[in-house]
């Protein structure tokens, strides 16, 4: 059976890389009936925080990525990782290192002063070394000659001479283990079958295998996905927009378009562009997994998440607007505005977020004009016709678009005036500003009760 994993460290929030590898490792699980795992890599005690679990936990929920087990804490698990170094120290795949702190980093600059790679002598290997009053770190006895190699399942064979590897530290002389000891530990004992992870775990994958190998694990298969780089081809950054994924939910953005933009960084489907999580699932596979960085395009999802804005139920958008409207401090009294208002702003925005700001005005009890549409269409000049509007508005028995359109063809008429220069003051008059949806939609969702209040205000504006 299947079983892939997302094991995060919880030492900052999760961003757009790390939901990338997560939803990538569901996706594959699900396509194959398998087993997602999510594992929380919390070795790292002073760095590790709670705040970041629970962003991750949220960021994940958010997203729609649901995991079949955990989360496992790894700090929940440490004795394991112990008893496995002392079971290879015991072995003969492992030995103390006593060299202190100072000592290696006086070899290390050595070393570079050299010209050489900066990795440990091996001075404690044979065991010669052996001080039982000192501390001590394990180390795993790599191979010094030979070849490690793996298939990528997205890049092919790659090969590693074991002359590159460096004894690695799996025990710490505190007692804690290291990245690449648990990480191996954790995926055998929870029967990880395929690990997607970042192309920059390329290098750590070598070390692993020769770990599997020496406790007698099976090897899982290995995909290194190419990182995210943005429009400028360097690595991604905050600049590119690589924020904490539910910031991108403050901003107004849609899990499930975020969801569909992340499966494309890096994967295709043909020209497809849209995809379902259902789609996702039915065809999400690995040879179509690209090998070079994928590109972070703001404007690609914000054009993505105003599709979804567009072709989800308006019900559905309704709903997830009001707590972006409550965010700017509006009372959302009456909710059955919300669909009238998001079947004629979802063409308009790109996001919840932007679509809340177009919509604020129907919401407030005293609209704040701007000033430029003040001065140009609140004036003596057009009072009178606002002044004809409310009284002819007041005697509609209807007040759908046919009959507010006549009402307003008329008033042009008898002002001589254009259509323009008779709605726009209505407009600013309803609305405070001069862009809006359309005037008489806006009349229908406000009511004929405001709309009066409304008008009444604007014409006592007007000195």
């Amino acid at each position: 059976m299947v079983k892939t994993r997302f094991a995060p460290s919880p030492t900052g929030n999760l961003h757009i890389g790390g939901a990338r590898t997560a939803l990538f490792n569901y996706l594959f699980s699900r396509h194959n009936g398998g087993v997602f795992v999510l594992r929380i890599e919390d070795t790292d005690i002073e760095r590790s925080k709670e705040v970041y679990v629970e962003d991750i936990l949220q960021g994940l929920g958010w997203l729609g990525i649901e995991w079949d087990e955990g989360p496992h804490f790894q700090k929940e698990r440490m004795e394991i990782y112990r008893e496995h170094a002392h079971r290879l120290l015991k072995e003969g795949h492992a030995y103390k290192c006593y060299c202190s702190a100072e000592t290696l980093e006086e070899k290390r600059k050595i070393a570079l002063k050299e010209g050489k790679k900066p990795t440990y002598d091996r001075t404690c290997r044979d065991g010669k070394a052996q001080n039982n009053d000192a501390l001590y770190v394990i180390r795993f006895k790599a191979p010094l000659t030979g070849e490690v190699s793996f298939n990528d399942l997205v890049r092919g064979t790659i090969s590693f001479r074991c002359e590159e590897l460096d004894d690695l530290v799996i025990l710490r002389s505190d007692n804690t283990p290291t990245y690449n000891f648990t990480v191996v530990i954790d995926d055998a004992l929870m029967g990880i079958t395929h690990i997607m992870r970042g192309d920059d775990h390329i290098n750590n994958t070598p070390r692993q295998i020769l770990i599997y190998r020496a406790l007698g694990y099976p090897i899982p298969e290995f995909a290194h996905v190419p990182l995210i780089h943005g429009k400028d081809r360097a690595r991604l950054s905050k600049r590119h927009g690589a924020t904490s994924l539910l910031e991108y939910r403050k901003e107004g953005f849609l899990p499930e378009a975020l969801m569909n933009y992340l499966a494309r960084l890096g994967w295709a489907h043909g020209d497809q562009e849209i995809f379902s999580r259902g789609d996702l699932i039915e065809r999400f596979d690995l040879p179509n997994v690209g090998k070079s960085p994928a590109i972070f395009d703001m404007d690609k999802l914000l054009w993505l998440n105003g599709h979804y804005i567009k072709t989800l139920p308006l019900e559905d958008i309704a709903e997830r607007l009001v707590p972006f409207l409550e965010g700017l401090g509006l009372n959302i009294s009456n909710r059955d505005m919300l669909v009238p208002i998001a079947a004629n702003l979802k063409d308009r925005a790109k996001t919840l977020k932007e679509m809340a700001q177009m919509a604020a005005f129907f919401f407030l009890d005293d609209i704040v004009y701007e000033e430029a549409a003040r001065q140009k269409f609140l004036t003596p000049a057009t009072k009178p016709v606002l002044e004809d509007f409310l009284e002819g508005f007041k005697g509609l028995q209807s007040i759908d678009e046919d009959e507010q359109k006549r009402l307003v063809e008329n008033l042009a008429r008898d002002h001589n005036a254009k259509l323009v220069n008779v709605i726009q003051p209505i407009r600013v008059s309803l609305c405070g500003r001069t862009v809006s949806p359309g005037i008489f939609e806006v009349i229908g969702i406000l009511g004929r009760e405001t709309v009066e209040k409304r008008l009444r205000r604007a014409i006592e504006t007007i000195s």
